[in-house]
């Protein structure tokens, strides 16, 4: 009887129809279509790379089955842990053995097995703590509790920035801005945490390696009609305009699109620069459809936060959701030449293992969110009642 009681228990606390089936599903197209078009220059990373989407599939469902609070309980020690790996990185000394430095950046630890990127194990780290510490009306609806959640962003973009990764320590404010607005946090506060951001950013500007620099040179002459760094550092981004004009609405198919990519020699076309490929091969058909899968995923994310009372989970997966989608739009802007190249890849769909694992990860707990009820004694989260919310 008590066997039957708790099996029943458990059973009426998942959906068999929710919101989660609409970020995998959204998950499982990118993923195949980012191996198909990978497979277009490079069969070999092809088949790589749906090896990795198998054991990033299966980690998604691991994670996809534990529980909300069991995530809560973990976010500060996996905040904490991914901050340590990353002060790692930066040590002196460390042999290039361990820490790999690739194109300059110090970003990837050997496992002999796997590289490891701790920067993209640290998004999901950062969603949780702050999620964690924006369960409470006195941290979201006071700005001395804006002020600490500033200090869980700042180290982390700080020693990103440093590693140099540009591109993923800007993801960190949009998620940040997405989870204060669907806590409920006031509009003077807001505009204040963007204006101090916006601060911040022009003051990390000297902080910021040469190529960086050149990058954002190359893209405000660009923008300007000044062509004179397309041979130099403007070289990767003219090159994806060109093969993204000569893809226009049909595409030109997989041959010819591989006689064009060997011809023109754009650099990371398999990683940062895949989306180039994408609207060169299927042409301005294959960005809509790949938009449109982004807007899937990211409607199953709203939805699922939607569907929480729990002010945790919901916080959750809207942070993740805007991470997922900030980055898309970072990268399909880089390519598109309207901002600088940071060498951030297009979640589901770029060749590398931690990238495609973490983005699965992402998936794996929004589909969790979305699977289970609340729990019945689950309080009403959000609430702007005089008095605190405990």
């Amino acid at each position: 009887m008590i066997r039957f009681a708790t099996k029943t228990l458990n059973l009426s606390t998942v959906r068999l129809i929710h919101a989660g089936w609409l970020v995998v599903g959204a998950a499982l197209a990118l993923t195949f279509i980012g191996i198909e078009t990978i497979g277009t220059t490079r069969p070999v990373t092809a088949i790589g790379q749906l090896r990795l989407a198998c054991l990033a599939v299966a980690a998604g469902i691991i994670v996809a089955f534990i529980p909300a609070k069991r995530l809560r309980q973990a976010s500060w020690w996996l905040l904490g842990f991914g901050l340590l790996l990353l002060v790692f990185l930066l040590i002196p000394g460390v042999p290039d053995f361990i820490v790999r430095p690739r194109h300059g950046a110090r970003r990837w630890i050997n496992l002999w097995l796997v590289d490891v990127q701790p920067s993209e194990l640290v998004k999901i780290a950062f969603v949780l703590a702050l999620a964690s510490h924006l369960r409470y009306k006195k941290h979201y609806r006071k700005f001395s509790g804006l002020i600490l959640a500033l200090c869980v962003v700042v180290p982390s973009s700080v020693l990103i920035l440093i590693e140099p990764d540009l591109g993923t320590a800007m993801l960190f404010l949009p998620a940040m801005l997405a989870m204060l607005i669907a806590a409920g946090a006031k509009y003077k506060h807001l505009c204040t945490i963007a204006i101090l951001g916006i601060m911040a950013s022009s003051l990390m500007y000297p902080m910021l390696q040469e190529h960086q620099k050149n990058r954002i040179d190359a893209l405000i002459a660009q923008l300007q009609g000044d062509d004179r760094y397309v041979q130099s550092f403007g070289y990767q981004g003219a090159r994806a305009m060109t093969l993204i004009g000569a893809g226009q609405v049909w595409g030109v198919g997989e041959e010819d699109s591989k006689k064009l990519l060997a011809a023109n020699h754009l650099p990371e076309e398999h990683n940062d620069m895949i989306f180039a490929v994408i609207v060169l091969r299927w042409g301005l058909r294959g960005a809509i459809v790949i938009w449109s899968l982004y807007a899937i995923l990211g409607l199953g994310g709203i939805l699922a936060a939607i569907g929480c009372r729990d002010p945790f989970p919901r916080l959750v997966a809207i942070g993740l959701t805007a991470m997922l989608l900030s980055q898309m739009m970072i990268n399909t802007a880089m390519t598109l030449g309207l901002a600088p190249i940071t060498g951030l890849t297009l979640p589901f769909i770029s060749a590398g293992g931690s990238s495609l694992v973490v983005a699965w990860l992402m998936a794996g707990i929004l589909f969790g969110i979305a699977m289970r009820r609340d729990p019945l004694m689950t309080r009403e989260g959000f609430t702007f009642k005089d008095g605190e919310y405990e």
